[in-house]
This record gives C-alpha cells, sequence and structure tokens, in this order.
C-alpha cells in the first residue's frame, strides 16, 4: 500500500456479518460512505462468502481477498463472528 493510501480517511464503512449454519452465512452492511461504493463492494463480498461458513478452509482465503479489496477502495472493515471469542 503507497504512503498516500496510509494517510487517506475510509470513504467508507462496512460491517461483515456471520449469520450461521444455514446459508445465506452472511450480510453485509454499509454504516456510512457512498451508497454504490458500499453495494458494489458488497456484491464483491457476497459472491466470496454467501455459501461458505466461517469455518469453512476456503473462507481464510476469501477473507484475505476481501480485506484487499476494502483497502484499495478505501473501505474501512468490520468483521462480526457471531461470536465474541473466534479467533481469526
Amino acid at each position: 500500500m503507497s504512503d498516500t493510501q496510509l494517510h487517506e480517511a475510509p470513504k467508507a464503512h462496512a460491517r461483515i456479518v456471520f449469520l450461521g449454519a444455514v446459508s445465506p452465512h452472511w450480510e453485509v452492511y454499509g454504516e456510512y460512505g457512498d451508497e454504490n461504493l458500499i453495494e458494489e463492494f458488497r456484491a464483491r463480498v457476497l459472491a466470496r462468502l454467501v455459501l461458505l461458513p466461517r469455518d469453512d478452509p476456503q473462507f481464510r482465503r476469501n477473507m484475505a481477498r476481501i480485506v484487499r479489496d476494502a483497502e484499495r477502495e478505501l473501505i474501512s472493515i468490520e468483521w462480526d463472528m457471531g461470536d465474541p471469542n473466534y479467533e481469526f
């Protein structure tokens, strides 16, 4: 990440929530920022996660991709895994 990106404030914030064992497993809520930016990000996140439970091995790889995507778009993200003791 470049120095200019490190000092720029986020354009938006999204909360990614694990809904449980029954599909769909995930939802993305925009807390603030441009609605179009949030909706496009939401679509990409759900394309990667909607059918993956949090304990699936593919989840970790897709989570890393989502984090990089958010960094590129200057979107701060928060993960709500449904369990305060869940370890990333």
